[in-house]
């Protein structure tokens, strides 16, 4: 009896020594003084702040740049609740959204994209109209092959979409979507993917898609030839700010970030995302 008494004893104390360990051991891992820096929002924006937060790791051993998509309303919600330091969107500030801060970080253009091996080299705005709310539903309309339109649509709360809905004079409720993609990405392997569809998304994600053998083509707006360059000299018509957004005036770690952001430090980063930098 005594035997079995002890070697419970000693199974509760390597129990609760086991249970111990990793407490301490994750205890250790957060060093005193480390800043955690969240940034929550534009799936636009996402790709170039994860690479300027690696930057700003770098310089600063104490702070961790933690960056998640969502979309633009997700990041302007998340920092008015306090769930992140820095919103991302990839639009201006709407006029309900007055008390934010917006800094701009970048600037970008939306532009119509189809699959290459589609003949298709231009669409006028009421052929993009008609084939977004259903008048036009075969390629052969339009000069395309006799082929069905499949029509990608970005999903609610991304600035893209209100961007494009605002340009053309469309109610999200008009359009009649076969596909709904959230980020970038996603829409260029879905037209990639696609012979037959046309999407809408970042012209300097599809630029740099289509330089990386993505099987998609930009096609122009307005007559003007959908590029980073034509963004950058006011050319295109569709352009927007990639913004960076607080809840208040920035100070500290938040402020040097931002600070950073539109620093000539990370104008190479804003140009390998084909994105324009801002002036200095």
């Amino acid at each position: 009896m005594k035997k079995l008494v002890t070697l419970v004893l000693l199974l509760v104390i390597v129990g609760a020594t086991w249970l111990f360990i990793p407490k301490k051991a994750e205890q250790a891992s957060n060093k005193p003084g480390m800043e955690r820096l969240v940034l929550t929002g534009s799936s636009t924006v996402a790709p170039l702040a994860a690479e300027i937060g690696r930057r700003f790791e770098a310089l600063h051993s104490n702070v961790r740049v933690d960056v998640q998509t969502g979309g633009s309303s997700r990041g302007i919600n998340d920092v008015r609740s306090g769930l992140a330091d820095i919103g991302m969107a990839s639009r201006a500030l709407k006029e309900n959204e007055s008390g934010l801060f917006s800094f701009t970080i970048a600037t970008d253009g939306i532009g119509m994209i189809v699959n290459r091996a589609n003949p298709v080299t231009a669409l006028d705005r009421q052929q993009i109209i008609d084939i977004y709310t259903g008048k036009i539903t075969d390629w052969q309309a339009v000069g395309g092959n006799a082929d069905p339109i499949t029509v990608v649509n970005k999903a609610e709360g991304h600035s893209t979409l209100e961007l494009f809905l605002h340009h053309f004079d469309l109610q999200n409720s008009a359009v009649k979507a076969h596909v709904i993609i959230g980020d970038n990405q996603q829409g260029i392997k879905t037209v990639a993917g696609n012979p037959d569809a046309i999407g809408y998304v970042s012209i300097g994600s599809a630029e740099y898609e289509a330089q990386h053998d993505a099987a998609i083509k930009l096609l122009p707006l307005d007559g003007v030839a959908a590029s980073v360059e034509n963004v950058q000299n006011g050319a295109f018509p569709l352009a927007r700010p990639l913004n960076l957004v607080t809840r208040s005036e920035p100070a500290g770690i938040i402020k040097a970030f931002i600070e950073f952001a539109r620093s000539r430090q990370v104008d190479d980063l804003v140009m390998a995302q084909y994105f324009v930098p801002v002036a200095h």
